[in-house]
């Protein structure tokens, strides 16, 4: 009563003030204090063994509490009093990778009376929250998805509900369907729905617009762009927004992990080194900081090391998404494909939009010679990047093996469409046309691949070259145009692997000639330096392929 009376005596003198409050308001108002004054005592309690993380205990402490905010604390407390127990039974019985055999025993009795709260109209923002947490928990995705959108609506604020409803949208129509609130946060939710639905383009404008409005200084959105870049493996513009990250927050540890992935691909192991040494030195318990020393030492071929760090911080995390699909990589580096294969079945536990997990999953079966199991993997991973090469080379090369030749060439004519990243598609392309006796097609290729080569000037770089040569000098032989195969002799005798064949052909050429010095001739050939055209190509006409209404 007298915490009351204290209470009162603060906020009645502030509410006089608003003379155009009404009676009614007011009285709503003094009923929630009230309300939340008379399990003051006990939340405090409750709220110290909290903090403690003894569960349990400050379950007991709230029983019978009436209070919205006593409620919520019980109910959560009981159920990170089960996810506790969990995890630790985990860790005694099974080790990291069986983690999805053991279930959080508390999740249906929680379930049975949220629900009759929920039916009844008694759950706020935050309760609605918890509610949905326990529905996914127990892979009620549908109702789940409704009662996020609900706490949405219910608490526009809360961005826990918001990124839990990042968690089960899947797709693009999805997203469309849903009945969100109006309110600015749902611009935050929509730009952090687009990166993770790699609609790169739609998120960057979000961001823009975000910046524009006031929002200029935000970290959290240098970040979140920085991300965007990564995703759509733009290296340098991401590596520059983590820079200016790092300069404006130099402690700060979100995402960090992204950036040593970044660091990771450019192989610069000084500043991968800098960044392990200094997240340490912050806080070497967090699980940003566990990923950064594990890419470390697996930039370093410590594999062993690097998946010790792994599995640390997924036991500080276990549902962190990229330390189960890095554990996979290294597992993978180890040669040990069963526990690869668990990591990245957790990752897509996790998150099902993660199309490394899938790739990766591929890649596993690839090695165990299991190519249908390969081609519904690279599938999913194709259908979250449509527009990756990797991915349909990857495909390509599964109907390659499973003999489906012409899903194969729209595979790889698609991939070089894209922009093939690795500038592969064209030369296996290239050899299928080669299988199928399809010249003129296999010529094409090479040529087109040639172009490419040229014109970014890493001539040395690709061992492919000389195939390439060796076929066109060939295919110009046979066709008796000895000027272009005399050319593309004398190029295969740039590389080890062809010089000896490029000889050969540069004697059946100059007996056919009856020429005493073919090195006189002129060694250009426009084809290779200037763009396609109908007379400067082998081929002169020649049906594209239709790749409009073909997935693969």
């Amino acid at each position: 009563k007298k915490k009351i009376s204290i209470l009162m005596a603060l906020i009645l003198p502030l509410l006089l003030v608003l003379s155009s409050l009404c009676s009614s308001c007011l009285a709503a108002i003094l009923a929630f204090l009230s309300e939340d004054a008379q399990d003051l005592d006990a939340y405090t309690l409750a709220k110290s063994f909290y903090d403690l993380k003894e569960y349990d205990r400050a379950a007991y402490f709230l029983r019978g509490c009436k209070s919205q905010k006593a409620y919520f604390l019980y109910m959560y407390s009981r159920y990170l009093s089960g996810e506790k127990k969990k995890d630790d039974e985990t860790v005694d019985s099974l080790g990291p990778l069986e983690k999805g055999q053991v279930k959080n025993e508390s999740l249906r009795e929680l379930r049975v009376e949220l629900s009759k709260k929920h039916k009844a109209k008694d759950l706020d923002g935050f309760g609605l929250y918890l509610y949905g947490v326990v529905l996914r928990k127990l892979d009620l995705f549908k109702e789940a998805l409704d009662v996020f959108v609900e706490a949405t609506h219910c608490l526009p604020l809360h961005w826990g509900a918001w990124l839990e409803l990042c968690n089960l949208i899947t797709n693009k129509d999805m997203l469309k369907s849903l009945t969100l609130p109006d309110t600015w946060v749902k611009e935050f939710f929509l730009a952090h729905m687009y990166t993770e639905l790699q609609m790169i383009e739609e998120a960057l404008q979000k961001y823009q617009s975000l910046i524009e409005a006031g929002f200029s200084k935000s970290t959290y959105i240098i970040s979140q762009i920085a991300v965007a870049y990564h995703n759509i493996r733009d290296i340098d513009k991401a590596l520059s927004m983590f820079n200016e990250l790092r300069k404006q927050d130099p402690y700060r540890i979100e995402n960090m992990d992204t950036f040593s992935n970044l660091l990771y691909v450019r192989s610069m192991k000084p500043e991968l080194s800098y960044l392990a040494h200094n997240l340490c030195d912050i806080d070497k318990y967090r699980v940003e900081t566990c990923c950064v020393i594990g890419n470390y030492y697996s930039l370093r071929s410590q594999h062993e090391k690097a998946a010790l760090y792994f599995q640390r911080a997924l036991k500080l995390n276990p549902r962190c998404l990229g330390a189960w699909t890095l554990m996979g990589h290294e597992y993978m580096e180890m040669k040990n494909t069963s526990a690869a294969i668990q990591a990245y079945r957790h990752a897509i536990e996790v998150n099902k939009r993660d199309y490394r997990a899938w790739y990766g999953l591929g890649q596993t079966y690839e090695i165990l010679k299991m190519p249908f199991y390969c081609l519904y993997y690279y599938r999913r991973a194709h259908q979250l990047r449509p527009n990756d090469s990797r991915m349909l080379v990857a495909l390509g090369e599964c109907y390659e093996k499973l003999n489906q030749l012409a899903e194969a060439k729209k595979c790889y004519w698609r991939a070089y469409s894209v922009g093939d990243v690795e500038r592969m598609a064209l030369v296996k392309l290239a050899k299928l046309h080669e299988q199928l006796n399809e010249s003129d097609q296999a010529t094409q290729c090479y040529i087109i691949y040639i172009q490419d080569v040229f014109s970014c000037g890493e001539i040395l770089e690709h061992l492919e070259l000389s195939t390439a040569f060796r076929y066109l000098g060939q295919y110009y032989f046979k066709s008796k145009r000895y000027n272009e195969a005399f050319i593309c002799a004398q190029r295969c005798c740039d590389y080890n692997d062809a010089r000896e064949e490029g000889k050969a052909l540069l004697r059946q050429i100059s007996q056919v000639r009856g020429e005493a010095d073919p090195a006189s001739t002129d060694l250009s050939l426009p084809f290779l330096y200037g763009p396609l055209s109908a007379t400067n190509t082998p081929v002169r006409r020649m049906s594209p392929l239709n790749l409009s209404s073909v997935t693969p």
